[in-house]
């Protein structure tokens, strides 16, 4: 090779650019450890979701309160992170709900929480209700236990939502009462098809006062049927019985009773301190309606029977009379003919009820410090405990079907925290991660550039 061809190819290769070898290396491993980061990131985020979305998406088969259904002899409060009704896995039934004003049962800005009991096992799921609500009285289980009936809160569209727990799905009824300012559901047909509702109309612009308009409404079309309307003072509606095609209702101290498609069969006048005994006063064969009366002298309570076409009392009751309680609300017959009730024991520090509300059944909503069920068996000498609450927890309804089922099994309620503090714990977790490595990655950038170079010998 001569002299000037070795300096000419000495020439060409100056000019040909060198490849940095050592840069490349080390942004090629940035971009790999980058690539792994964000990869155990997503690791985290999909093992947390993991957790609680996989085995959620295995959902058994879906059965109605049946032949399994029966109730937990005792409630507890629902675990912080306790899954909502429209979470997966879906709850399918519910045996009872309850509702107070334990901190676990109250939510942020005026918000209720209303606890639900799977039908067959101590599953707890939770709803979020606007609003003060209470479990049977203004959130009501259906018959079957599959559906949950509350208000919507929505003052410029008032209406009722009803809750499919099988599938999840909430189906809003928009009230077809004209110039309604909010809808109550206050009792289920027989069959969980109707509800009916309760609409309050301002009878002048200020809202100073109201009629009450009692309407059935049935969950599938939504077709609103009036039964009845009235001064608010009258409480329409305060207490509504339901049995295969008819209904009863209590305004003021009139009860009617009226036929599945609203239209009034008879209404007969109540004595003082009597009461439709609650949605359970229909008597196991649908025949006699069914009486709560207060003794004042006393503060007992006793059920009896009265014909729903005149009001007259029939065959006599041999059931214990319950005492030390401000009200009990019968919610219904297990198949040994006890008739099963809320009782509600009276809070002492609260405050003496307006006097509109003296008029009507005992209001349970501010004046009750904790709820139990009771079984009131024929010939006994004194109730039976079926169903305990904690304190604080003053509102309870059952399933129809879980009542008739007439079983009771010893609840173990779930305790620690529920599955969407877990979900939300492992999300944090990772934002967190993730923050501290962006904010971190020029020292770590440097750090492993450090160590790269030493192992490399530079």
């Amino acid at each position: 090779m001569t002299s000037q061809l070795r300096d000419a190819l000495r020439a060409t290769a100056e000019d040909v650019p060198t490849y940095p070898v050592y840069e490349r290396a080390l942004a090629t491993a940035r971009r790999s450890h980058r690539r792994r980061l964000v990869a155990a990131a997503a690791t985290v985020v999909l093992v947390a979701l993991a957790g609680v979305t996989v085995p959620l998406t295995r959902t058994p088969a879906l059965d109605p309160a049946g032949a399994d259904a029966a109730l937990p002899d005792r409630l507890g409060l629902p675990p912080i992170g306790t899954l909502h009704v429209t979470d997966r896995p879906r709850i399918g039934a519910a045996s009872v709900i309850f509702s107070g004003t334990a901190p676990r049962l109250r939510g942020w800005i005026d918000t209720s929480i209303i606890g639900l009991v799977g039908a067959d096992s101590d599953h707890y799921r939770i709803m979020r209700v606007g609003g003060e609500a209470a479990a049977g009285e203004t959130v009501y289980l259906s018959p079957d236990g599959q559906q949950l009936a509350r208000p919507d809160g929505d003052e410029d569209e008032p209406g009722v939502d009803v809750v499919d727990l099988a599938t999840g799905r909430t189906r809003h009824l928009k009230s077809s009462v004209t110039n309604t300012v909010a809808s109550t559901p206050v009792g289920w047909s027989a069959d969980s098809a109707s509800l009916v509702v309760r609409d309050d109309v301002p009878v002048a612009f200020d809202g100073a006062t109201y009629t009450s308009v009692l309407s059935i409404v049935s969950v599938d079309g939504g077709r609103w049927t009036r039964l009845a309307s009235g001064a608010e003072e009258a409480r329409f509606g305060s207490t509504v019985a339901a049995a295969p095609n008819r209904l009863a209702y209590q305004y003021g101290r009139t009860v009617a009773v009226t036929d599945g498609q609203g239209r009034e069969l008879s209404s007969f006048l109540l004595p003082d301190e009597a009461w439709l005994a609650g949605k359970g006063a229909w008597g196991p064969g649908g025949a006699t309606l069914t009486v709560a009366t207060r003794r004042p002298a006393t503060g007992e309570w006793t059920l009896r029977q009265v014909d729903p076409r005149t009001g007259r009392d029939g065959e006599p009751l041999r059931l214990p009379a319950v005492t030390g309680m401000l009200s009990i609300r019968l919610l219904g017959w297990a198949p040994d003919g006890s008739a099963l009730v809320a009782a509600y024991q009276q809070d002492p520090d609260a405050a003496e009820p307006p006097l509109e509300e003296q008029t009507g059944p005992p209001a349970t909503a501010e004046q009750v410090s904790s709820v139990r069920v009771l079984a009131l068996t024929p010939g006994a000498t004194a109730p039976r405990t079926v169903l305990t609450a904690p304190a604080q927890v003053d509102a309870v309804d059952v399933a129809d079907q879980v009542i008739r089922a007439g079983r009771v099994r010893d609840a173990e309620p779930p305790g620690g925290v529920g599955a969407r503090f877990w979900l939300w714990t492992g999300l944090v977790t990772a934002l967190v991660a993730g923050a501290v490595r962006y904010l971190a990655r020029r020292r770590i950038r440097r750090w492993l550039d450090d160590r790269r170079a030493r192992a490399s010998g530079y």
